[in-house]
């Protein structure tokens, strides 16, 4: 919240106890994400992660990773209670499915899920890393994005998570799908997991989304300021991502409250009658913002701030952080 994110969709991994036993509740880990949530304040998208193995061979979870692991059926009871535990929080609060990945769960896994879904959103990490892609390739037969597009029904309700390993006929045919890009750059760039295409995704009408997939930093403004300077590195170009109409800081700040609602299955993103009141204001009595508005402020927040800009939050009109 202070970072200047009014909702978090938690891609909530673990369910076990840490050798894999089962807790009495079997959601009970989902259950303290709940807690926190309406002890803080946070709009929730709660995204319980089905994971059934440790690669595309089937093969066995690891040992770090048997917290983490479900079949279907009890993925479907972890759902329920889930949905169950979340129930008691505000209206404005999310359950939805996150099938891992193509290494981490069957081809009946990921149908499963995406039935179960109905609704709501589903969201899976896709073309994150090399290794995943050439494993992804030898054993279904097509890149990540490729096998995806092929064989389901890729729409609004997906939020496909990294996308950072994507040819450019990859990348045109996701973002014309209407799915969400879930970019996490600061993470990106700390795993070494490459550049997301973002000029080529949004010059095709391509959504995405802004949020952190670790907790090394949590940063709205750095993360924003990340995704445009890769850009840059990788093309030599400055200004990658603004145009004529609209300042680089703006035109990123727009599609990310547009995608964000659209990831989180949220009505929000807009200052609008029964739209969710996800606000955020800024310092004007910084240096950083002084005499300056509009585009000019945004692009000084992400470019020149930091999070000790972010003044208020709001979220769905709870006031959580003031001055």
């Amino acid at each position: 919240l202070e970072a200047g994110f009014a909702a978090v969709a938690e891609f909530h991994y673990l369910h076990h106890q840490a050798d894999g036993t089962p807790y009495d509740n079997v959601a009970e880990l989902s259950a303290r994400i709940c807690a926190a949530a309406a002890e803080t304040g946070i709009g929730l998208t709660l995204l319980p992660v089905l994971y059934e193995h440790g690669g595309c061979d089937g093969r066995a979870l690891g040992a770090g990773q048997k917290r983490f692991g479900n079949a279907p059926d009890k993925y479907a009871s972890l759902q329920q209670a889930a949905a169950k535990a979340a129930a008691a929080l505000p209206k404005d609060t999310i359950v939805g499915v996150a099938p891992h990945s193509l290494r981490a769960v069957s081809r009946d896994g990921l149908k499963f899920a995406d039935w179960l879904a109905t609704d709501t959103p589903i969201h899976m990490h896709l073309a994150e890393q090399v290794a995943e892609v050439a494993e992804v390739e030898a054993a279904w037969g097509k890149r990540p994005v490729d096998w995806l597009l092929s064989n389901h029904k890729v729409n609004e309700r997906w939020c496909l998570i990294h996308c950072t390993q994507m040819t450019p006929d990859e990348t045109i045919r996701l973002a014309q799908s209407g799915a969400v890009a879930g970019l996490c750059p600061i993470t990106d760039s700390s795993l070494g997991d490459g550049i997301f295409d973002a000029v080529r995704w949004g010059d095709h009408g391509g959504a995405f989304a802004i949020g952190s997939d670790s907790n090394i930093r949590i940063s709205l403004s750095e993360e924003l300021r990340t995704l445009d300077y890769s850009q840059r590195l990788r093309d030599g170009t400055r200004a990658a991502l603004a145009t004529v109409e609209k300042s680089t800081g703006r035109r990123m700040f727009d599609a990310m409250v547009k995608g964000g609602a659209q990831a989180a299955g949220r009505m929000t993103g807009r200052i609008e009658t029964g739209y969710w009141a996800d606000l955020m204001t800024l310092d004007t009595t910084s240096e950083h913002l002084w005499g300056r508005a509009q585009d000019t402020a945004l692009d000084a927040w992400v470019f020149a701030g930091d999070d000790r800009l972010v003044k208020d939050v709001w979220a769905a009109g709870r006031h959580m952080v003031q001055d």
